[in-house]
């Protein structure tokens, strides 16, 4: 065969063969492809979106972190401000409380020593009588004798 033929045939073929990729094979391959780019710019889209996102979410959170923060910090003051003005209110009572114990002892023994001084007072005036009766070795008028034992124990 004749080269120039041959070469002739082969520029037909592989024009044909340009036509039939262009026709039929090459539109599925750019539809795949364009499919795969647009796809790709979705996700890139979306993850631009998620980024943005997150970071908004992120500064929520600090935003919710920081007021959850002040929020704890003036409960805990208000607590301790509570526990102390208790303790201090504890204290008052105690110290009332205290101080009643302490005026009621007082009282106690006010009256366990006036008790004791009418008593001593009643033993002394006894006494007395006793003495005088034994140094008079006589007998003494009981209303009379009684007046005397009620002045003694005024005077003492």
């Amino acid at each position: 065969m004749n080269i120039n033929a041959s070469l002739f045939l082969q520029a037909v073929v592989f024009a044909i063969l340009v036509w039939f990729t262009m026709k039929y094979v090459w539109p599925p391959i750019m539809k795949a492809l364009d499919e795969r780019a647009q796809k790709i710019a979705d996700g890139l889209a979306a993850a631009d979106k998620a980024k943005s996102e997150l970071s908004s979410a992120n500064k929520r959170v600090e935003a919710e972190l920081a007021t959850s923060r002040t929020e704890t910090a003036a409960r805990l003051a208000e607590a301790e401000r509570r526990g102390q003005s208790m303790v201090e209110e504890a204290k008052a009572r105690a110290v009332e409380e205290g101080n009643k114990i302490i005026a009621a002892a007082k009282a106690e023994a006010q009256q366990q020593s006036n008790r004791a001084r009418e008593a001593l007072r009643e033993q002394v005036a006894a006494l007395a009588v006793k003495g005088a009766e034994q140094i008079l070795r006589r007998e003494v008028n009981a209303t009379v004798h009684a007046d005397l034992l009620g002045r003694l124990k005024t005077e003492l």
